[in-house]
C-alpha cells in the first residue's frame, strides 16, 4: 500500500459533514478528488470538480466510477446509510484499497452502542466491510469523534441553548468526548496519509472532552443577560419513551434523539475516549476560548 492513497473518492459530499471534508481535501493540495453524486441531484460544486452522476442502487454504476481509485470516504448522512453495502461491493470489486465508511461519531466498537437499534445500518456496514477485507484487497478504517462539537452547539443536539432552555440529562455532569467537523476532516487527511498504522482498525479522535454543565456554564458567560431556565430530564425516562415511539413506527428526531444522546453521554456507551489517534491523525484539538466564540456565533 502507497504511502498516501491519492486517487480519492468521496460520497455525501454535499451534506454538512461531506461539505468540510470534500473542502478540506481540496485545500491539502494532496488528492486527485472525484466526487459521486447521485443520478438526479441538484448538488453543486466548485468549477473543475471531477464530478460522476451515478446509480447508488447499481453496484455496476459505482464499480465504472471507482476503477483507478485508491480510496473511498462516505459521509452520507443517515438516510444514505443502507447505500454502503453496495458502495463497499463495488469498491471491492473496482480494487479500490481503502475504505472510510460513514461511521462518524459514535463509538461503534462499544457492544452497548452496537445494540442500539438506530445503528442498525451502520452495524450491518461494519460486518459487511470486515467480510469483503478478509476475502479481497479492500481496507477499511472506522472514525470515531462521539458527539460533533461545533454541529451540535448550532443544533442544539449536545445542548439546547438557543431559546435559553437548555435540557439537562442525568445532572449535566457525564464527560463524553466532542470534535468540530474541521478535526473530523483533518481525521480523514490523516488517515488517507497514514494508510498503514489506520489499515483494519478505528481511529478514536476528539477536540475537547466537556459536559452539558461546563458548556452551559461557558453559555452564561457569553450570554449572562438571557434567561436561562434549566430544564432537568432524566436519560432512562427519555429513551424509553423514544423506544415506545419507535414501536409505533414514529421515526423521527423525538425518536432518535435520546437514542442518540445514550450512545454520547452514557458512559457505558463509550462516549468519552481515555486514548486517541489525534496525534497520528493531525488533530490538535480546541481550547475553552474557541468554544467560547463558537456560543458567540450562536447566542450574539
Amino acid at each position: 500500500m502507497s504511502t498516501t492513497l491519492k486517487k480519492v473518492a468521496i460520497t455525501g459530499a454535499s451534506g454538512d459533514l461531506g461539505t468540510v471534508v470534500f473542502a478540506k481535501l481540496i485545500a491539502s493540495g494532496k488528492f486527485d478528488l472525484r466526487v459521486l453524486r447521485r443520478s438526479g441531484s441538484k448538488s453543486t460544486f466548485p468549477e473543475g470538480t471531477d464530478v460522476v452522476d451515478v446509480d447508488f442502487d447499481s453496484v455496476d454504476s459505482l464499480k465504472s466510477t471507482l476503477v483507478g481509485q485508491d480510496a473511498i470516504i462516505s459521509t452520507v448522512g443517515y438516510s444514505g446509510l443502507q447505500t454502503q453495502l453496495n458502495l463497499i461491493d463495488a469498491a471491492a470489486a473496482a480494487g479500490v484499497q481503502r475504505i472510510i465508511p460513514s461511521d462518524f461519531g459514535a463509538n461503534l466498537d462499544n457492544p452497548n452502542t452496537r445494540q442500539l437499534s438506530i445503528f442498525g445500518d451502520k452495524v450491518k456496514t461494519h460486518e459487511h466491510i470486515h467480510d469483503k477485507s478478509k476475502t479481497t484487497n479492500l481496507t477499511y478504517t472506522h472514525v470515531y469523534n462521539n458527539a460533533f462539537l461545533d454541529w451540535g452547539l448550532e443544533r442544539d443536539f449536545i445542548i439546547h441553548i438557543s431559546d435559553s432552555k437548555p435540557i439537562i440529562l442525568d445532572g449535566g455532569d457525564l464527560p463524553f468526548s466532542a470534535t468540530t467537523l474541521n478535526s473530523v476532516a483533518d481525521a480523514v487527511i490523516g488517515v488517507l496519509t497514514h494508510p498503514e498504522e489506520t489499515k483494519n482498525r478505528s481511529v478514536r479522535i476528539h477536540d475537547i472532552v466537556t459536559s452539558q454543565n461546563q458548556l452551559l456554564a461557558l453559555a452564561k458567560k457569553v450570554a449572562p443577560g438571557k434567561p436561562w431556565e434549566v430544564v432537568n430530564a432524566n436519560l432512562d425516562e427519555l429513551v424509553k419513551a423514544a423506544g415506545a415511539r419507535l414501536a409505533k413506527g414514529i421515526f423521527d428526531l423525538e425518536s432518535v434523539a435520546p437514542f442518540l444522546s445514550r450512545a454520547t453521554l452514557d458512559p457505558a456507551y463509550g462516549g468519552k475516549f481515555d486514548t486517541t489517534d489525534n496525534e497520528l491523525l493531525g488533530v490538535k484539538g480546541v481550547e475553552e476560548e474557541d468554544v467560547i466564540r463558537m456560543l458567540e456565533k450562536i447566542l450574539n
